[in-house]
Order: structure tokens, then C-alpha cells, then sequence
């Protein structure tokens, strides 16, 4: 038996370590690898089965074209060739009548590695096409929230938590997302570390913490200018830090936390006045607190606001400035790398952005040109992005020519009119940063792709080579693609030898000393000006939504969504174990609720507002409060009673960020019916 040293390359901020076991051409078990300290020699328990997922009987083996209506996901085999030579003929023609702006192309998360992931939009760069604004489904809101309060760097050290003396996980399951930063989470509890979970949902991190505060979906950011009021008023505040390291504060102190006395907190939180001073008095006590924020608590209207003000305590209280001390929300913009390299070789600086988000819109809307061509790599929009329907009447369009690059049919793939079989990442080659820690590694191709499959980057390359492209990147090695990774690298990765990493295993990058702070002050900015100028609010501060008000006039439920413990994205539904552990897919209601409905544990239900209807399993649980209905996981419709939940999810933007707001969705729940 052979053992692979390979990276894991789910979208996951852990980027583990592995260890894969190949025997006749196939592998037969994944483990952590232990030579990665926060890895620390366990994969998590989807990653376990992933040798299920390279050799599962659902992988497309060959390309496919429809014979069918766009949807239904009737299509015949073709060879490459005629293949790549009918996408190349189709995109020509595109260009000649439209120009390259009728083309969109399509590469995100679900291969993490910098090659594969990189190139097809450099691929796409290269051509002048409309360009993805990426990510606005996930992570802008917060990223950029952050980047307006820390500046563009990464947070703290996850494995900083073995000094940390409070740990706070605000808004973040780490049992779902992040799995082995909770294993040095316990490992701190042993020591006597509180954690505190702050989190709408009895989760089963805080299950296990030491305090849960079941705070009201999209009032993070009132907890948090309520902790630093009482700071102000106990005399809890880090003055040398304060006037050394930050900006604003006097202004926020001034303006904006004489509102957030514990009364009115705790009537906004749904909290208990004692538990807002409790929180008060643990945080500003600890010297070297940590706070893991969550991307989730971002994914609403307010969720800019909600990012800075979490983000700001550390630097009430100097927790930045001390070893175990401060916020981690992502740890990639610490990584200066030349990705530019791959991801944009050549094309103009600036041309037509679509946002991911509002995918559907674009294709349905979008004028001078329409968008007339669409090629998206190893995601799955149709069950993922908000106004799931509005996208899936939009890649209904005959004359929207799509192509899918993909492992598996995914009910995206069903409405392409090619489809071609994608590698995974244990298939590929590739080079990897972690965004939820400080290592960069080479991830080694375990096995031969699968029968016919080909990877993002050949995919890539092949579709340059028959559109004209010259560029040299086009036609590199992956080993000399890492090469062009690391010409000019910056901050912590500075001098490596990247004729080294082939062989080196995972590389901790971690930067030295405190938190670094990459605003325009060099600072913490309490008062952002750079806010200011863009018309928004200059300091973090709460205040009701008036469309979240009017739409909850209207309906009695807020959904909460939560990745799935076996099932966090439809990446893994072809793992029959994960499925069978995670169960059908379900909403989740307090039993007050459920019992107002008439409704029982196991029934079938459906979900419901003006934009659709869903069905799911009832599961009947206090896990959530009432007023709360909770989906966990993406799931696909074929697994569900009806659709897929991102279908009752408006396209509405957050506060900053321009990204998707998920949790401020309204609704009801009833019995199913046909």
C-alpha cells in the first residue's frame, strides 16, 4: 500500500493535511496528517469518507450533451474533442456577434487549490469576458467589514488558543466548520479556558462550551456595543492600548454606546440584562480573549455592522495586542502571493461584473449584450445562490449556451448543454493556503482521474489553446504555474524556495508579534473614514431593518441556516454514509411552534413566502427558540420532499459588501400537501 501526502481542497478553513492510502490504483482511506499541527493527525468526518466520494458510481466518466429540456438532465456521451471543439465554436461565434461581454465564466470554492481554481478564471480574464464578482454568496460582506475595521490582513492564530485565557466562538459552529480549532478549543478547556458560544441556535459547539447565549438572529452587533458599554462604564478598557493602537473610540464612546445600556440590549437581544453584564464582566476580566467569528452572522441585512462591532472588542480591552489575544475571521489576505499570475495574465484592468449573487438576474436581464454564454467549474448555483428559482428559470433560457465542469450531475449540470466530467481534488495536482489558518502546502495527485475526467487547470489550458491565447500560463506545468505563485511574494511567505514544497509537507506562515492593522491609519478603526467617504456609517451601531420589520408584519418565521454536520454542501451528497448520517433533509422548530401548527416530529412540511415554496422533514427540537425555523445543510431537490431551501432566500444585498442575506428571510411553515 502507498501512502499520498495530500491537502484537503473542500472550501473549509482547516485546508487539512492528509494522508491517502492507495492500493490498486484506488484509494481506500483518508486520515489526517500529523505532520500538520493543527490537522494533528485526524481528518473530519466527511473528509473520512471522501475515498467513497473519488469512487462513487455517480461520477461522470465521459462528456455529455442534452437531448432533453434544459433541466431534466437527459443527455447522450461525446468524446473531448468534439467536445472542447463545439464549447470553442459556440464562444467564437458568441464574441463575433456580441463581443467577449456575452461570456461569463464561473470558478469558486469547491477546489481550493490555487492552480485549478485560479485558471479558469484566468482563463476568462484573459478573454475580456463579463467577470464574477465571487463570493458575495459567502464572504464579501464580512471581508470587507473587516478589511474597513482590521484592515486587508489575516486575524489571529487559530493555534494561539493554547494562551488564550477566554475563548469566545461568536456566531461559528466549530464542530460543523472547524473542526480542529475546536480540538484546541478543548484542549484549553482542560486547562480551565471558558468558552462562551454565542449563537441563535443550541449547536452542538454550544452544547458543549461552557456558556451558550442564545442571542436573536441579526443583533450581534447591539451584544457586542453593549459589552463595550459596560467596559466604558466599569473601567474594563485598555486605555494605553486604546490611544496607541486604534482610532474613533472617543467618538464611539461619545455617540454611539450611551444607547446600548444592558437594559435596552437585552430587550434587543432576547437576552437577560444579567447574562449582557455577565458577558461584560468574563470579557473584560480576560486578558488575552479570542473570538472566532462566524461568516453566518454576516449573511443578513445588518451584517456589516454586526462584523465591526465584534470585531472591535478586542481592541477595548488591548486583547490584540497580547499572544492568545484577539479576533480570527480569515487568515488568506496574510498570504501575499502572486495570484495575479494565474488569475489574470492578461485583459483589460476593469469590464462588466456580474454579481454572484444575483446570477439569475444578470442572465435574465442583463442588456448590450446579454449574457449568452455561461461556463461555471465544480459548483452547484442552482441549490446554493439566493433565489435559487429565479436562477434556474434564468438557465432555462434556450439560448443560453452553458457548459458545466463537474464530478457529478449536479441539478445545475441538469440544465447545461454540455457537461464534462470533472477530477477531484485527490485526482489533481495543486498548491494550497489555508483562509482559516496559517499553512501553505503542495497537495500530491493521489490517483489517475477517474475514466475520463480532466481537471480545472487542463480544462483550462485545452479551451486556451483553441481560443488563441498566447499566454505563457496557458501552457505551463503546475510546478512551473507554483513557480510564477511565488515571483515578488510578499509578508510571511517571502523567500520560500517554491522548488522546495513539492516535498516539504505543510509550511506554517503564521506573521509574528501582535495584530497587525493595514487601514489607511495603520489602526483599529473604531471611526472608519474611509466609510465615511463611500456614504456609509463611519462606526458600527444597531438599528431595526425596515424591510426585516415589514416582512416579519407579514410573516410569523425567521430562517436560520446552518451548515449540516454530514452534509454542510451538496459537494458530499454522493456519499451514501453522510446522507444516511445526516438524515432527509429537514427544518427544525421549536415545539411551541410546532404545536401551534399542529404539526409533529417526522411530518412532511412545507415552507413557504411570496418568492416559493420548499418541502422538507419536520424535525421538532428547543435547539432554536420560537420565532426560529432552522434548515441545516444545501441539500438537493432529489433529496428532499420539494426544492431546496436557497429558493425562499431574496437577492437582497447586506449593508456592506454586496453579499447575500440569507437570514433575513421570512416565513411560514404548514403540512405538506402535492
Amino acid at each position: 500500500m502507498q501512502t499520498i501526502r495530500v491537502v484537503c481542497a473542500h472550501d473549509c478553513p482547516d485546508m487539512c493535511s492528509m494522508l491517502a492510502h492507495v492500493e490498486g490504483g484506488r484509494v481506500v482511506r483518508i486520515q489526517g496528517d500529523p505532520a500538520n499541527p493543527l490537522t494533528a493527525g485526524f481528518a473530519c468526518a466527511k473528509v473520512n469518507r471522501d475515498h467513497e466520494l473519488v469512487h462513487s458510481t455517480q461520477r461522470l466518466a465521459t462528456p455529455l450533451r442534452r437531448v432533453g429540456p434544459k433541466g431534466e438532465g437527459k443527455f447522450q456521451p461525446f468524446g473531448w474533442d468534439e467536445a472542447l471543439d463545439q464549447i470553442v465554436a459556440r464562444w467564437k461565434a458568441i464574441i463575433a456577434k456580441d463581443g467577449p461581454l456575452a461570456l461569463l465564466g464561473y470558478a469558486y470554492s469547491a477546489h481550493q487549490g490555487q492552480l485549478n481554481r485560479g485558471l479558469v478564471n484566468g482563463l476568462f480574464h484573459a478573454l475580456g469576458t463579463s467577470r464574477l464578482q465571487a463570493g458575495t454568496v459567502c464572504d464579501t460582506c464580512c471581508e470587507t467589514a473587516w478589511d474597513f475595521t482590521v484592515g486587508p490582513v489575516g486575524g489571529a492564530d487559530p493555534e494561539s488558543v493554547a494562551q488564550s485565557d477566554l475563548i469566545v466562538s461568536w456566531g461559528a459552529d466549530l464542530m460543523a466548520t472547524n473542526v480542529h480549532l475546536w480540538a484546541k478549543v478543548e484542549d484549553a478547556r482542560k486547562k480551565g479556558v471558558a468558552v462562551i458560544v454565542v449563537d441563535p441556535r443550541r449547536s452542538r459547539t454550544a452544547q458543549r462550551a461552557d456558556w451558550h447565549i442564545p442571542i436573536r438572529i441579526g443583533t450581534d452587533a447591539a451584544l457586542a456595543l453593549g459589552l463595550m458599554h459596560i467596559l466604558v462604564r466599569d473601567g474594563l478598557c485598555d486605555a494605553h492600548y486604546i490611544a496607541n493602537n486604534t482610532v474613533g473610540f472617543d467618538r464611539l464612546k461619545a455617540e454611539v454606546l450611551p444607547r446600548f445600556a444592558p437594559a435596552r440590549v437585552a430587550e434587543i437581544t432576547g437576552l437577560a440584562v444579567s447574562d449582557v453584564e455577565r458577558f461584560a464582566a468574563l470579557y473584560g476580566q480576560a486578558k488575552s480573549s479570542f473570538i472566532r467569528l462566524g461568516e453566518g452572522m454576516t449573511r443578513l441585512a445588518g451584517g456589516g455592522q454586526a462584523l465591526r462591532a465584534v470585531a472591535l472588542l478586542p481592541g477595548v480591552t488591548g486583547a490584540y495586542g497580547r499572544p492568545g489575544g484577539g479576533a480570527l475571521l480569515l487568515t488568506a489576505a496574510s498570504c501575499e502571493l502572486n495570484y495575479n499570475a494565474i488569475r489574470k495574465p492578461s485583459g483589460p484592468d476593469a469590464t462588466r461584473l456580474v454579481n454572484h449573487l444575483r446570477l439569475g438576474e444578470a442572465l435574465l436581464e442583463m442588456r448590450d449584450p446579454p449574457i449568452r454564454g455561461l461556463f461555471i467549474a465544480s459548483n452547484n448555483p442552482a441549490v446554493t445562490n439566493p433565489d435559487a428559482g429565479k436562477l434556474r428559470r434564468a438557465l432555462a433560457r434556450e439560448d443560453l449556451f452553458t457548459v458545466v465542469h463537474d464530478p457529478f450531475l449536479s441539478v445545475t449540470a441538469r440544465y447545461a448543454d454540455i457537461v464534462l466530467p470533472a477530477a477531484t481534488y485527490l485526482e489533481t495536482e495543486d498548491f494550497y493556503r489555508s483562509y482559516g489558518s496559517y499553512y501553505m502546502q503542495w497537495g500530491h495527485r493521489a490517483v489517475a482521474p477517474f475514466a475520463q475526467s480532466r481537471s480545472n487547470l487542463e480544462v483550462a489550458q485545452a479551451l486556451a489553446a483553441r481560443m488563441g491565447l498566447k499566454d505563457p500560463i496557458f501552457a505551463m506545468s503546475p510546478e512551473a504555474m507554483l513557480r510564477e505563485l511565488f515571483v515578488d511574494a510578499t509578508g510571511t511567505v517571502e523567500g520560500t524556495d517554491p522548488d522546495r514544497l513539492r516535498e516539504a509537507g505543510p509550511i506554517r506562515i503564521a506573521p509574528k508579534g501582535g495584530q497587525h492593522f493595514r487601514t489607511a491609519s495603520g489602526k483599529l478603526e473604531f471611526h472608519s473614514a474611509a466609510m465615511a467617504k463611500l456614504g456609509l456609517p463611519p462606526m458600527p451601531d444597531w438599528h431595526p431593518d425596515p424591510q426585516e420589520e415589514a416582512d416579519a408584519r407579514r410573516w410569523p418565521l425567521r430562517l436560520l441556516t446552518a451548515p449540516g454536520y454530514f452534509q454542510s454542501h451538496t459537494a458530499y451528497s454522493a456519499v451514501t454514509f453522510l446522507r444516511t448520517r445526516e438524515g432527509e433533509p429537514c427544518c427544525i422548530l421549536h415545539p411551541d411552534e410546532a404545536d401551534a401548527r399542529g404539526l409533529t416530529d417526522g411530518q412532511r412540511v412545507r415552507l413557504f413566502n411570496d418568492l416559493g415554496t420548499v418541502g422538507l422533514v419536520l424535525r421538532v427540537s428547543d435547539e432554536v427558540r420560537p420565532g426560529v425555523v432552522l434548515v441545516p445543510g444545501q441539500r438537493p431537490d432529489e433529496e428532499a420532499v420539494s426544492g431546496t431551501i436557497n429558493m425562499l432566500c431574496s437577492d437582497r444585498f447586506t449593508d456592506v459588501g454586496e453579499g447575500a442575506t440569507y437570514q433575513s428571510t421570512f416565513l411560514d411553515v404548514a403540512a405538506w400537501r402535492a
